[in-house]
């Protein structure tokens, strides 16, 4: 099997680029392995935020290991659910984790309902720890994106831009690859639209952003708004370049799309209901605490 990577307009080559790693006669993916990474960096950022704002380091810490864990499994259910087709007849493959597939709104929505729960369980602010959160979940994001790199998935149509990644047919699902992309192949190669290199991008300007703008905030829970807000619109965008996209069942529209556009709009007037009722409380001489 052909194991390149190249991206020819900006004249990078990778001749060999595998799945995984042999360590101690044990194979382990390098997907895990970034995901690896990307949690204890994660982890670190957390650790230095909690010191910063003086709570609990160790509070945050467990914090951190519910919400992983039980914000993985949703992940790994919102996948099931929507490639049912995919599991149905083999049951026992929804356990085959090595095989992959997990949605990140899955774990999203799971990492919410875990901290809802932890921090009323624990007595803690929900929007206070929910700031931290979001911020270590971009820089989780930020890592975990580039496993799509090494496994050669999770990209888009096909591009002739500057960023244009060349992939060998052998080394693809078949599936994923669209018309467009049979009509411009050669020589057992397609050029594609690096999606999974865009989000990771995208995730580390608004990393970037709500860094800057968090000694600023105006009340607790103003940035993990902003984290959906801003995930939401560059989630809608890249979603709508992929080609193997999980689509609602007899609808036929694409899930992440429906749930980044939804979760924007609600972030966005959530944002500026408490803007508007802000500046009326100011207005008004009215004191909030």
């Amino acid at each position: 099997m052909d194991y390149s990577i190249a991206f020819p307009h900006l004249h990078i080559y990778f001749d060999h680029v595998g799945k995984s790693v042999e360590i101690f006669g044990i194979e382990i993916a390098y997907y895990g392995i970034i995901i690896a990474v990307g949690l204890v960096a994660a982890l670190i950022f957390l650790s230095y935020e909690a010191k910063r704002l003086q709570e609990d380091v160790g509070l945050y810490l467990d914090y951190a290991m519910f919400v992983v864990v039980f914000g993985f499994i949703a992940a790994r259910i919102y996948y099931v659910a929507c490639s049912w087709d995919l599991y149905k007849n083999d049951l026992l493959s929804i356990f085959n984790f090595r095989a992959g597939g997990i949605g990140v709104y899955g774990g999203l929505i799971g990492a919410f309902i875990t901290a809802l729960i932890f921090t009323r369980v624990k007595k803690m602010s929900f929007f206070k720890s929910a700031d931290i959160a979001v911020l270590c979940m971009l820089i989780a994001q930020i890592f975990g994106r580039w496993g799509n790199f090494f496994n050669r998935e999770a990209f888009g149509e096909y591009t002739d831009s500057l960023f244009a990644m060349r992939l060998p047919l052998d080394a693809v699902r078949y599936s994923d690859v669209t018309e467009q992309m049979w009509a411009h192949s050669a020589d057992g190669y397609i050029q594609v639209t690096p999606t999974f290199l865009y989000e990771s991008l995208w995730n580390l300007g608004l990393l970037a952003v709500l860094l800057l703008y968090r000694k600023h905030k105006k009340y607790n829970g103003q940035i993990m708004l902003l984290y959906f807000l801003g995930y939401g619109i560059g989630r809608f965008w890249i979603e709508s370049l992929r080609t193997d996209q999980l689509l609602i069942p007899y609808i036929g529209l694409p899930i992440s799309m429906v749930v980044a556009a939804l979760t924007a709009a609600v972030s966005l007037t959530v944002l500026i209901i408490l803007r508007v009722k802000k500046k009326k409380n100011l207005d008004t001489g009215t004191v909030v605490c």
